[in-house]
């Protein structure tokens, strides 16, 4: 088998994390898909530059963040830098009932609130397993500074949580 038809499987299996990734930097699953898609065919067509000893997933992780930031400078540039609140935003917003759908949803807009770069963070070290030394290497930020964003992030969505249920009681 060739190192390129080995690359294609492990990408495939790293489909799912490598799109929740995605949906934690875009805050919307259209978007997601296309960064995934995008950052797939850049693997595949670089994968002479694959370090093996650093791992796919970091290798493709760190693709797919350097692909969102060149987009979204490039987006600030054609679009001015305007932002819309995290209610307000319609790839946030779920028509699908029930109530871990909701809760699902309620989740989703509490991550997009919160400031940029801890919902990355979280989802690195909270979701996907990194350790902090991992996750701080894959962002090129230091390791408290990783530190700090999970646990200011944890704070936030402790206090929504609190908030809200103060609110239903």
């Amino acid at each position: 088998m060739s190192d390129l038809t080995l690359l294609k499987k492990d990408l495939v299996a790293l489909l799912p994390r490598l799109r929740r990734y995605a949906v934690s930097l875009t805050r919307n699953a259209t978007e997601a898909d296309d960064l995934v898609q995008e950052a797939c065919m850049r693997a595949m067509s670089r994968a002479d530059s694959w370090d093996r000893a650093q791992g796919l997933d970091r290798w493709v992780f760190r693709i797919t963040r350097n692909l969102w930031i060149s987009e979204t400078r490039k987006h600030k540039v054609r679009q001015g830098a305007g932002q819309i609140d995290a209610a307000e935003a319609p790839e946030l917003r779920t028509d699908i009932t029930g109530e871990s759908h909701l809760a699902a949803a309620q989740l989703l807009g509490r991550l997009a609130a919160l400031p940029e770069g801890f919902a990355e963070v979280l989802l690195l070290v909270s979701v996907e397993g990194y350790s902090y030394d991992e996750a701080a290497s894959h962002l090129d930020i230091p390791k408290g500074t990783v530190m700090s964003r999970i646990h200011r992030a944890r704070q936030i969505l402790a206090d929504q949580l609190n908030k809200s249920e103060q609110v239903s009681q």
